[in-house]
């Protein structure tokens, strides 16, 4: 690259919080993550325009894992597209881009079995209904190790950084090291203060590779995570931010590990607590957020370290 790309986030309502996305304004312009169905309509083309360009101009969605605020709005984008722009997520996610009823399932697999929700089928059923804008086909499948050319000399290359779920992609701008992690890298969690992610080991190792390998300059993040006094970070961090915002979540996530291995070698018991059955994990951490907070990222977690132990890792 001979010059750097602009990159401008585009912030879209949901509820009390808002949704990220960034624009990046190439040749051929691409748009990271959607937001929910509402987001392109609601919050990107109207910070586009106030930018001087159009949403009409995106020619590249590139999806950095397949949880609905983040996909949920590929379909209505690539519509207001003209449907010209190329939709870009890892095979692994892809079946989250492809059906609605593949995130419902998601929750029957690990999530119900601890928030115990007689409605929470029902709730997911209709969640997906209303904030995915559509099953879509992805126009490429990535694996990690992929250039995308976005006009000119702008190249973005693709890393596999799974552990947040198992498609999560880091996509780098080349030449200029600004790299768009979207959940990848959970520092102290979000509004809920704890961590989530589906396989820890995953998560640990790609943490590990984003810190020593790819080095962020500037790291964009899905969410404003918390450091450990509960302050966020914001989404757009500069070289020193990255690095502590790397290792802050490599430490917490050895705390974690050592809690939950603990509890689990002497036996999970069932409770009337909100956080059973890791109860004992919670009280040891010191965490007294709400548990059930969806996408539940305390039952999440802990689960990946349950189903690591049962494994015998």
């Amino acid at each position: 690259m001979t010059h750097e790309v602009t990159i401008h986030p585009l912030v879209s309502p949901w509820g009390r919080f808002g949704l990220y996305s960034f624009f990046i304004d190439a040749p051929e312009p691409a748009v990271v993550d959607t937001g929910i169905a509402s987001s392109p309509a609601e919050g990107m083309a109207p910070a586009l325009e106030k930018l001087g360009r159009s949403i009409e101009e995106v020619r590249w969605i590139l999806l950095t894992h397949g949880h609905i605020d983040h996909l949920g709005g590929a379909h209505a984008l690539w519509e207001l597209t003209g449907r010209r722009a190329q939709v870009v997520i890892h095979e692994a996610d892809a079946h989250l881009l492809r059906s609605r009823r593949a995130h419902v399932e998601n929750y029957v697999a690990v999530r119900r079995q601890y928030l115990r929700d007689p409605n929470g089928v029902a709730e997911q059923t209709a969640t997906a209904q209303a904030v995915i804008s559509g099953e879509l086909e992805p126009t490429v499948l990535v694996r990690g190790g992929e250039t995308l050319s976005l006009g000119g000399d702008v190249t973005v290359s693709v890393h596999h950084i799974p552990g947040h779920t198992a498609g999560s992609v880091a996509y780098v701008v080349d030449g200029q090291r600004s790299v768009f992690v979207g959940d990848a890298v959970q520092v102290h969690g979000a509004a809920n203060g704890f961590p989530g992610y589906e396989d820890p080991d995953a998560y640990r190792a790609s943490l590990t590779y984003l810190r020593d390998e790819i080095r962020p300059r500037h790291l964009y993040l899905g969410h404003p995570y918390r450091n450990a006094d509960g302050k966020p970070f914001g989404v757009e961090l500069d070289t020193e931010d990255s690095h502590r915002a790397l290792q802050e979540s490599l430490g917490l996530e050895e705390r974690i590990a050592a809690a939950a291995h603990r509890h689990l070698r002497d036996g999970l018991r069932e409770t009337d607590s909100v956080y059973s059955p890791f109860e004992p994990v919670a009280d040891e951490l010191g965490y007294t957020g709400d548990p059930t907070l969806e996408p539940s990222p305390f039952f999440t977690t802990l689960h990946g370290y349950r189903t690591r132990f049962a494994a015998g890792r």
